[in-house]
């Protein structure tokens, strides 16, 4: 082999490697550009989680006071049961004395009516 086409070939292996590294460059530039949006958008996923993190205890919170709410709400209820319970007491009382009222009113009436003698 000459010494043309030593540096031929030389000249030649130079530009396949040239050309190798360059492609090894590009594909580790491309790998490196999907990490890089794969990083972007995990940060994106995890704010977005965040959110729903914080959306979630807004929800707790607002369940709490509501379930809050409801057992005061269940102290009127038992109020109102009381009340109605007495009404019913009530209202027996009242008949009762109703009834004995107008028992009295027919004893007055039948004393008025007989004549006196």
């Amino acid at each position: 082999m000459g010494g043309g086409e030593r540096e031929e070939l030389a000249e030649t292996l130079n530009d396949l490697f040239t050309s190798v590294s360059t492609m090894i460059k590009s594909e580790l530039q491309g790998t490196n550009n999907l990490l890089e949006l794969l990083e972007k958008m995990n940060v994106k996923v995890a704010d977005e989680y965040n959110g729903f993190g914080d959306v979630a205890s807004g929800l707790r919170v607002y369940v709490e006071q509501l379930k809050s709410k409801s057992e005061s709400f269940d102290k009127y209820v038992e109020q109102i049961d009381e009340i109605e319970q007495q009404l019913t007491e009530f209202e027996a009382v009242i008949s009762m004395l109703d009834k004995h009222v107008s028992l009295l009113e027919s004893k007055l009436q039948s004393v008025y009516q007989k004549p006196h003698s």
